[in-house]
């Protein structure tokens, strides 16, 4: 059998599963997130082995660290997930839950009612937390996933899913509700793409070459979730400490995640009084600087030594690194940062620094992007810290869900209409 028959079996498989799905209990459907968080435990060796090996692989193929840090399991990152499935048993049921309701013609009762989307397929690449993440929502929302992640991620795909479809079985919900696709090969993500009819709907994550791809050949309807060029503007009026405190963090604080900073704009009337410590700052933790002319000056003035210094180009404004380095621009005024911005950024998280209230008004009316900040780190930007447990996906996309893609994301609505015997 070849892997787009193979592909097809299993999109098939995972629409019969839907169908059982969409009328599971909540108990049974919190009881295989509890299931899930038991079977990881149970599983942990074999998962972290997996993962070892993987890492192993990647590393003698000269991935670089940063995406080797997004490959990476450890306990503590199994705690947190561990930690988001509880959080996903507490929180309420999105299915049934009814949007709009009111008497139409003739007396009949309408009500508009959330219902699962069916099956969802995901595409990603070293993250395999996701693998956890998109089965665990998926299961609360009563979908069934077909989930096809990277290469270099494979074993630890493969032994996750091992875990999660054993909680499956331990609370008798449908094997075929959590799949993974073979990953060996580019055809099993080319043949998801094609299973319009089978697959409701297609999240990618990853980079923005694959982004792209699933983007521009899926026939299968897709949530597109964007690449993370985020900003953080430094305005004249911004106040230095804090400053300095959020390009620290949203650069630093994790750089290899798409919430993180890839680019610092700042006003030239403060350029050179907030640059400098910075700047100085950043590279003594290992950044280099990406600067334009005016923000290079005043980085080497700033003793920076040359190794950790480059002159931008103008694809370096549209770039989302994932690694220690950080664009750098000066610029006149907020309206220059909202076209910079509009420009280069990704639609993702972006941040203002600044004490004036009008200013900030201004830059959160008219940056466009599905997260902005005033006077806060891009790196909130997360399904979790908003509220919403575990994350399938950062939209970066207008229509039917944006931002972080919590339980909502995963479902559509039906109207159900209730008579008595009324014709038309």
């Amino acid at each position: 059998m070849n892997v787009q028959e193979q592909t097809k079996r299993q999109a098939q498989a995972a629409k019969a599963a839907a169908t059982l799905l969409a009328t599971a209990s909540l108990e049974q459907r919190n009881g295989a997130l509890q299931a899930m968080a038991v079977e990881l435990s149970t599983h942990e060796d074999a998962i972290l082995a997996a993962n070892a090996a993987d890492i192993e692989a990647a590393r003698a193929e000269g991935i670089g660290e940063g995406l080797i840090d997004r490959l990476m399991l450890n306990p503590e990152r199994l705690a947190g997930c561990k930690q988001a499935l509880a959080e996903l048993v507490a929180a309420p049921d999105v299915l049934g839950e009814v949007v709009c309701g009111r008497v139409i013609t003739a007396g009949i009762h309408m009500k508009e009612v959330r219902v699962p989307l069916g099956v969802v397929g995901m595409i990603y690449e070293a993250r395999p937390n996701v693998t956890i993440d998109a089965a665990s929502i998926a299961i609360k929302t009563g979908n069934a996933i077909l989930l096809r992640g990277g290469k270099i991620a494979q074993r630890s795909n493969d032994a996750l899913t091992k875990a999660l479809v054993a909680a499956l079985a331990a609370v008798d919900l449908p094997l075929d509700a959590i799949q993974n696709l073979d990953a060996t090969s580019r055809e099993s993500g080319t043949a998801l793409m094609q299973m319009h009819g089978l697959v409701d709907v297609l999240i990618p994550r990853g980079g923005a070459g694959l982004i792209q791809t699933v983007v521009e050949n899926s026939k299968v309807p897709v949530i597109e979730t964007g690449t993370g060029n985020c900003h953080v503007y430094l305005h004249e009026s911004a106040d230095p400490a804090m400053a300095h405190s959020i390009v620290m963090n949203a650069k630093l604080q994790r750089p290899s995640v798409c919430n993180a900073a890839e680019s610092l704009l700042l006003d030239r009337s403060v350029a050179q009084q907030l640059l400098p410590q910075i700047a100085s700052d950043l590279a003594a933790a290992g950044v280099t600087l990406v600067c334009d002319p005016e923000a290079l000056a005043i980085a080497q003035a700033a003793g920076v030594a040359d190794e950790y210094l480059r002159a931008a180009t103008e694809e370096d404004w549209g770039t989302e690194y994932l690694d220690m380095l950080i664009s750098i621009k000066i610029l006149d005024g907020v309206q220059q940062a909202i076209e910079h911005i509009n420009t280069y950024g990704s639609l993702h998280s972006e941040a203002i620094v600044t004490s004036d209230f009008t200013t900030a008004q201004t830059f959160t009316g008219g940056v466009d992007a599905a997260a902005v900040y005033v006077n806060a780190s891009t790196r909130f930007t997360d399904g979790g810290v908003f509220g919403l447990g575990a994350e399938i996906g950062i939209s970066t996309q207008k229509l039917h869900a944006r931002g972080p893609m919590g339980l909502t994301a995963l479902t559509s609505t039906k109207f159900i209409l209730e008579g008595t015997g009324q014709v038309r």
